[in-house]
């Protein structure tokens, strides 16, 4: 059986569809591994999954960013991105392009240095044409840049891949299913929900 061909372009009904299949790809995973978690409600600014502990308060927040396709291999980000550094927020990289999706989670002062280090060589540098490059709205996280961003050279990105361990240590460490709850015996959802 031969796999259906990668789309080199998406239609708005797809494009709509990536950034949701990114933040319940994300949930998914936090679930399989006893993490308590839930959608952010819409228009939380840098929020789209809330994280709790045992003791259902907020251990930490994710900020889900998805991709398909794209020669860069990169994430869609913006300038604000550049000075978010709150340590109890994490990026997940969803990466939909291979055909077993891959996560990457990122600390956010991580995330910011990319970003600052890459768009100040970037405009240090000339242009094309010789010209100065212009600053502007659009930034692009990426797992290579080469010599464009110093201090974060090619395979930076790796050993972020399938780091959920830096979530639950934010949890206390405890898997939540196994952790004793109000009227439920320990351990009682562990063997039907993994």
């Amino acid at each position: 059986m031969v796999a259906p061909a990668r789309p080199t372009r998406r239609d708005p009904l797809t494009f709509s569809l990536v950034g949701p299949a990114g933040e319940h790809w994300v949930l998914y995973r936090l679930y399989r591994l006893g993490i308590l978690a839930a959608l952010a409600p819409p228009g939380v600014p840098e929020v789209d999954i809330l994280v709790l502990d045992a003791h259902h308060q907020v251990a930490a927040s994710i900020q889900v960013k998805t991709r398909t396709i794209g020669a860069d291999q990169g994430w869609h980000m913006q300038p604000k991105h550049e000075s978010i550094e709150d340590p109890d927020l994490f990026y997940a990289l969803v990466d939909l392009e291979p055909e077993h999706p891959v996560t990457y989670i990122v600390p956010s002062a991580q995330v910011a240095a990319v970003l600052r280090s890459n768009q100040r060589e970037w405009l240090s540098r000339p242009g094309a044409h010789g010209q100065a490059h212009k600053d502007s709205n659009v930034r692009r996280l990426r797992p290579k840049y080469g010599d464009l961003a110093p201090g974060f050279e090619d395979g930076w990105l790796e050993p972020y891949r399938d780091g959920w361990d830096a979530i639950r240590a934010k949890t206390g460490g405890e898997d939540y299913l196994s952790a004793p709850h109000q009227g439920q015996a320990r351990g009682a959802l562990t063997a039907r929900q993994r």
